[in-house]
């Protein structure tokens, strides 16, 4: 019986697959995103987003914040993503100041649309 032999050394990109082929090491998610345009754009656009959840945060009482989650950014305003029916109508009452929140920050367009989740597909 010949003993297991020793992936070979292919360079500081590459390894060997278990088929003997040589494979490219996986890029780290942030360098892929940057190599791509539509993925450098959906990066941006995510990055907008939580920064947007993060000047509203404090403006959202302690027990709701965890049944909401920031949504897609586009030319028209941000949504936020409610886990139910009352938590959607609690955030369309605190719509105003999360506006203005926005808005003070210098984050345009500063309109908020609120939506139920969907729960599953």
């Amino acid at each position: 019986m010949l003993p297991p032999s020793r992936p070979r050394y292919l360079g500081p990109h590459f390894r060997q697959s278990a088929q003997g082929g040589q494979v490219p090491d996986p890029l780290p998610i942030a360098k892929a995103l940057a190599q791509h345009e539509g993925l450098a754009r959906l990066g941006a656009l995510l990055q907008a987003s939580n920064r947007r959840m993060a000047v509203v945060q404090p403006a959202l009482p302690g027990a709701l914040v965890r049944f909401v989650k920031p949504g897609p950014v586009d030319e028209e305003g941000w949504t936020l993503l409610a886990a139910n029916a009352a938590v959607a109508a609690k955030l369309r009452h605190l719509q105003p100041r999360l506006e203005d929140m926005l808005m003070e920050a210098g984050l345009v367009p500063s309109k908020v649309r609120v939506k139920v989740q969907s729960q599953g597909g």
